[in-house]
């Protein structure tokens, strides 16, 4: 099956999670309107009967049993992107090592700066935000979570890698990673804004993981950066670090969306 045809089939699947969704979220409201009118109900009488006990207790019974449905069909829609962003990037990854580009993937001999940052951008407002179980932890490379000692970036993740520059100092740049030698314990990786020419063979303390996850603030606030923390972040409009203090980490989840700063230019030195 082409990589093409495995997407329709996925994207269709995501129609009917959706639909499903929706559908669950429909079915659960009169359930839920119940439960406000009771309340209403109880604030107007002023008094707590047992009949209004045993009433309210089934109400919310079966309201948790609706959350968890819509959940678990949200989870099961979650992975399916989760696929579909897979395929397209080993798709693109094979694009690129076979020298063939699409229009919304063009060689960079050829891209500008300004759609260079565009699709940066881009590539961060996608990164998915974890949504964990009740009581389960973030993983490593979710927002601040550093990778364990023994994981390897994948052929395509973005990185940040410690590189000489032109005049022998030493600087940190946003790279792609091309391979991983398990003999050596070296990567190969190509800076994102050379126009496809500069490579680099790096050993794995001169590199670092970039987050594969968007923390969410109201759930998981351990996984964020904290005020005063040191971190590495991007200068506007390049894609080389510099050594910075975090000011004031995100407390919303909104403010992830409204200032993509935040968790675009933001990685743990």
């Amino acid at each position: 099956m082409s990589a093409d045809t495995k997407i329709a089939e996925l994207l269709t699947e995501l129609h009917q999670l959706i639909k499903q969704t929706q559908e669950e979220r429909s079915r659960s409201e009169h359930n839920l309107l119940n439960i406000q009118k009771t309340h209403e109900r109880m604030q107007t009488e002023n008094k707590t009967s047992p009949y209004y006990r045993t009433k309210l207790r089934g109400l919310y019974t079966t309201a948790k049993a609706d959350a968890e449905a819509e959940c678990s069909i949200l989870r099961h829609a979650l992975d399916k992107i989760a696929e579909i962003k897979s395929l397209l990037e080993e798709r693109r990854i094979a694009a690129k090592m076979a020298g063939v580009y699409s229009d919304s993937d063009p060689p960079r001999k050829t891209m500008r700066r300004g759609v260079l940052m565009t699709l940066l951008q881009q590539s961060a407002m996608t990164l998915p935000l974890w949504i964990g179980k009740p009581g389960e932890s973030p993983p490593p490379l979710c927002g601040a979570t550093p990778a364990s000692s023994d994981y390897v970036a994948k052929q395509g993740d973005k990185v940040a890698a410690r590189v000489k520059a032109v005049d022998g100092d030493e600087q940190w740049i946003l790279a792609e990673v091309v391979s991983y030698n398990h003999s050596t314990n070296k990567y190969e990786v190509d800076d994102i804004d050379e126009e496809g020419k500069e490579r680099h063979t790096l050993s794995r303390r001169r590199i670092i993981p970039l987050p594969q996850w968007k923390a969410n603030p109201e759930t998981d606030p351990e996984a964020l950066f904290s005020k005063d923390q040191l971190v590495l972040a991007l200068y506007p409009q390049t894609t080389c670090f510099y050594r910075a203090l975090i000011h004031t980490p995100p407390h919303r989840i909104c403010s992830l969306f409204l200032e993509p700063q935040n968790w675009i230019k933001i990685y743990r030195t």
